[in-house]
C-alpha cells in the first residue's frame, strides 16, 4: 500500500528528500504588468472587471501571457454565475477545472509547479 502523497511545497515533504526533488516556479506575490483589456462580444459588470483586474495583478498572472486571455475571461463568465447561484452543474465543474488550470487553486499551483513568494507577503 503506497504512502502518503508527496508534497513538493512542503519543506519537509519526502518529495523535497533525495530523488524526489521537484524545481518549483517561486510567484512574485503580485503583478505589475499591464492588465491586458477584456475581451469584447459582451457587456462586462463592474464585479467582473474587478475579477478581471484582481486576477491578472494577482501572483499567477506573473506565469500568464497574453494566450490566457480567453480562459481567464472564461472563468470570470462561470465565477459570475457560481457566485449568483445560476451555474449550471457544467459551468460549476468548468469554473472548478479552470481555476485549478490557471493556479488559482493549492493544487492546481503545485501541478503546475508553481508556488507564491510568502517571503514578500504583507
Amino acid at each position: 500500500m503506497p504512502g502518503p502523497m508527496r508534497n513538493v511545497g512542503k519543506p519537509h515533504s519526502r518529495a523535497t528528500r533525495a530523488g524526489g526533488t521537484r524545481v518549483l516556479l517561486l510567484l512574485p506575490n503580485e503583478c505589475s504588468l499591464p492588465v491586458p483589456p477584456l475581451p469584447g462580444g459582451r457587456k462586462w459588470s463592474a464585479d467582473e472587471r474587478k475579477l478581471w483586474k484582481s486576477l491578472w495583478t494577482g501572483p499567477q498572472a506573473n506565469a500568464w501571457d497574453d494566450s490566457f486571455v480567453p480562459a481567464v475571461a472564461a472563468y470570470i463568465v462561470h465565477a459570475t454565475a457560481v457566485y449568483e447561484g445560476t451555474a449550471s452543474a457544467w459551468q460549476a465543474a468548468e469554473f472548478r477545472h479552470l481555476g485549478a488550470q490557471l493556479g488559482l487553486t493549492p493544487a492546481g499551483l503545485l501541478n503546475l509547479g508553481w508556488a507564491i513568494d510568502q517571503e514578500g507577503a504583507s
